[in-house]
Order: structure tokens, then sequence, then C-alpha cells
């Protein structure tokens, strides 16, 4: 059984080898060790880190960064688990990093950014960049700084050229799009009064929704994460002052306060949030949803019936924000999580589409404002397009 496993294990990465040959390439990490005098580092008290490939041609003067995601740690416990990982520790980062999709080099593959300076910020504090407690305890030797990490990296990205940025893009998957929410009127405030200056979030926009017993989790969840790396402060007071504290880290709080012009990519069947948010193991100690989890294919006719839910209260969600020009919008019904960084959901012959058109042309049509996008795709299973994840069973591993 283990030789079995090991085969697929070595042809899958084989595999991706392969992908990567022809659809991406490799980026060496910058590690911003003058961060540290600062008391801008990682969890575990190590340098921040980044990966940048230089831009060229007429993308020289123009910047897109983009925020890695990860999820959060919500107390010490937790923090601690990070600590000792890439997502909490520079020292646990690959050397490199490979870059596609939206960090793609290749015209047909990203004509709108591929000449671009892109950079890949490393993230390794837990809090979406928005903790900062001075203290540290000797005992777990936790740094929960995060709004310094997101300052230095910025400073020492202004200092290689971004403070001459023409257009600028600021983006993320996951906790990361969660962090181009979060940060996106200060990225801009940063770069030149005349540059063209916008966000995107992937796969951010987590919703404010009971599980499937009922209860608050991932409410409490996000203000124990507040009160852990003492995020108060660095999120925006319209917010802080007029509602629980940990709420301030859901974009539906926040997104109609931001000038900034945003695009919000997003399915409404998000992976993350139907596993985490919606059916989280807590509250489901039977394993009811474990196989739908792992392959929408799987689930029951009452499953689908309570995602099709979660799918309503998503689309009310943003219907909230109204119909603003500047805001772009592909909402698809897939079964994914974060569509941006992979080549074949960005842009490919077979990629996701809405109305006949791919993430990475919506996108890039709004930035240049070639064409307004804001398109919400029928219920699932409508869209053939989609490539709907399914997931290893590593319980059973």
């Amino acid at each position: 059984m283990e030789g079995a496993k090991s085969y697929a294990w070595r042809r899958a990465l084989i595999w991706v080898l392969i992908f990567l040959k022809v659809e991406g390439y490799f980026v060496d990490i910058t590690y911003v060790e003058d961060a540290v005098a600062k008391g801008a580092v990682c969890l575990d008290g190590s340098p921040p880190a980044y990966h940048l490939s230089p831009g060229f041609g007429s993308g020289v003067n123009n910047w897109l960064v983009q925020i890695e995601g990860g999820g959060w740690c919500n107390n010490v416990t937790t923090c601690l688990a990070r600590k000792v990982t890439r997502l909490g520790s520079s020292k646990q980062m690959v050397k490199q990093l490979a870059f596609s999709g939206i960090l793609s080099n290749t015209p047909p593959l990203n004509p709108d950014f591929y000449n671009w300076n892109k950079v890949k910020v490393r993230y390794c504090d837990g809090s979406s960049f928005t903790g900062d407690v001075e203290r540290v305890d000797p005992v777990t030797n936790l740094h929960y700084r995060g709004a310094r990490v997101w300052l230095a990296i910025m400073e020492d990205l202004l200092a290689r050229g971004m403070d001459k940025a023409e257009n600028a893009l600021l983006s993320g998957c996951s906790a990361g799009g969660l962090t181009s929410l979060l940060h996106c009127d200060n990225f801009r405030a940063l770069l030149p009064t005349g540059a063209n200056v916008k966000c995107l979030s992937d796969a951010g926009y987590f919703i404010n929704v009971k599980d499937i017993t009922g209860t608050a989790h991932i409410a409490a969840f996000f203000d124990d994460v507040v009160t852990t790396h003492g995020s108060a402060k660095n999120l925006p007071s319209f917010c802080t002052s007029r509602m629980a504290l940990g709420l301030c880290l859901f974009p539906q709080y926040l997104v109609q306060q931001i000038q900034t012009p945003l695009f919000i990519l997003n399915a409404a069947y998000d992976s993350w949030q139907i596993k985490n948010i919606l059916a989280p193991g807590v509250a489901d100690p039977h394993g009811t949803w474990h196989d739908c989890k792992l392959d929408i294919k799987q689930c029951s006719s009452s499953q689908l019936q309570i995602m099709q839910g979660f799918r309503t209260e998503f689309l009310d969600v943003l219907a909230e924000l109204g119909s603003s020009s500047s805001r772009g919008m592909f909402i698809n019904s897939c079964y994914a999580h974060c569509q941006s960084e992979m080549q074949e959901t960005w842009l490919a012959s077979n990629s996701p589409m809405l109305q006949n058109t791919t993430i990475g042309k919506a996108v890039g049509d709004w930035f240049y404002g070639r064409s307004a996008f804001q398109k919400i795709d029928c219920p699932y299973p409508c869209d053939s397009t989609c490539h709907n994840r399914i997931f290893e069973d590593y319980s059973a591993a």
C-alpha cells in the first residue's frame, strides 16, 4: 500500500514539474533583514520575506503585489503550532517559489501583467498583517507583529522602485485576499498620487454566517484572532468604533468604506468557507459532511440545499455593496478556493468563464478600464466551466 502511495506521489510530482516547466517559473526569496531591528518579524522572530520578479519593457514601472494566503492562528496553542512552519517562520520557507497565473511572465498566459514587477509576499504572522503586540513572552517567544511586517515589506519595495509606480495592483488569495482588502487604501496612500492603483481580493470575502448547528463559529474565531494579535488598533476605526472587534475582519463590514477601486473574485461555494465556516469539524462530530466537503459531487440533496442557502447568504452580503462602476466582480458557482494563482483557472483554454470571459481577461479589462465586469453565476451545477476542487482524504491516510 505504501509503495503504491509513494509511486502515485512521485507521478503527481513529475506532472507538477512538467506543468511548471511549461507554464511557470521559479523566483528566488528575498529576506528583509533590516526589518528585525524594527521588530517587524514572523511569529518566531525571523525576518519577513518575499519573492520579486523584476518588471521589464513597458512594465518596468508597474507593480503587482500578491499576498500569500494560509489562514490564521487564534491563540497561543495554534500560533505555536504555526511558528514551526513556513506560515510562522521564514526559516521554513522554500528558497524559490513557482510563479504562474496572475504572476506568469508569458504574454499569452497573462497578457495584462506579464511584464510587471511581480511580488509574492510571504505570510508568516497569522493575522492577515494586522497584529502588533510589543511584549514577547519569553516562554513562547511568539511575536505578534503582522502590521509591522506589512509596513517593513512595503518600505523595502518602495526603495526598490515601487515609489515610481505608474500602475499597481494589490492582490492576494484567501487570508491574503482579506489582507488586500484590509490594506487596500493604505497601499494606495503609499504610492505616487497620479498612479493607477487598484486591489483584487481572491477568495478573501469571508462572510459572517452561522455553522450547520447554528453556532457563530467563525465570528468567535475571528474575535480570538484580534485579541491574540492585538489587531484592534490596526483595523478600520469606522468599524471598531461601532461593533465587536472580531467582526472587523469580515469584508462585509469594511468594503463599503474602501475608496480604492476593488475587484472581488470568489466562488459562491467557496470550498474553504464550506469546510471551515459552514460545516467545520466541531459542528460535525460524526463526520456526516466528510465526503461532501472532499467532493461536492458526493453531497446529499439536503447538504446541497444547505450549500445553496450559503450561496444565497453570500450573494445577499455582496448585494449590500451596491453597483459602483469602480468595482469589479467575478462570482462563479464553483466549489473552489483561490483562482488567480493557478494558470488553469486564471487564463487557459479550459479556464472557468462567466459570459465567455476568463478570470484573467475580466480582471485585466477592469484594471485598464477597457470594460466593466460585474457578473454572478447561476446556481450549482449549471456552470460546466468550473474547476471544482476534489480534496485528498487525509483522515484515511
